[in-house]
């Protein structure tokens, strides 16, 4: 295993789900930290079911609804990238049908997206949406798979 392999990890929580192009997208992910001029530590996608992720969102954040993702910053200063972020693949299948695209670029994109929460990327505000969206689709553009 090399460093970059360390550095981003894959785990799966009660769904039968194995990431392909593993290789190709922890180099695209570390090409998206520095394009962002950011740096990796340690980062960790746990792939899961929407009941699963509805559990994170009441226990931690008091949210009683579905989401696709959810991001937690494990950095305890300012520094590289150290974070877990959950993502429903079941929220995934279904956005994907929603919006007419593959589930694996759907998957891209929410990957994406936590990402650059972890960078300091927000979405609350329509203009933060917006932004996001627009970073979201050159993080898209960046992918060599």
């Amino acid at each position: 295993m090399s460093k970059n392999d360390k550095t981003i990890l894959f785990f799966h929580e009660d769904v039968s789900f194995r990431l392909r192009q593993r290789t190709e997208i922890r180099s695209w992910l570390q090409n998206l930290a520095r394009k962002e001029k950011s740096s990796i530590s340690e980062l960790n996608y746990i792939f899961c079911s929407d009941s699963y992720l509805l559990n994170i969102n009441q226990d931690f954040l008091q949210h009683d609804d579905y989401t696709d993702i959810i991001t937690f910053d494990n950095r305890e200063s300012k520094g590289p990238i150290e974070g877990d972020i959950f993502i429903s693949i079941d929220r995934v299948k279904e956005n994907a049908l929603q919006e007419g695209v593959t589930f694996p670029l759907e998957l891209r994109r929410v990957m994406a997206h936590g990402l650059l929460h972890l960078i300091g990327y927000k979405d609350k505000t329509p203009k933060d949406a917006k932004m996001m969206r627009a970073k979201e689709e050159e993080a898209l553009n960046l992918f060599q798979g």
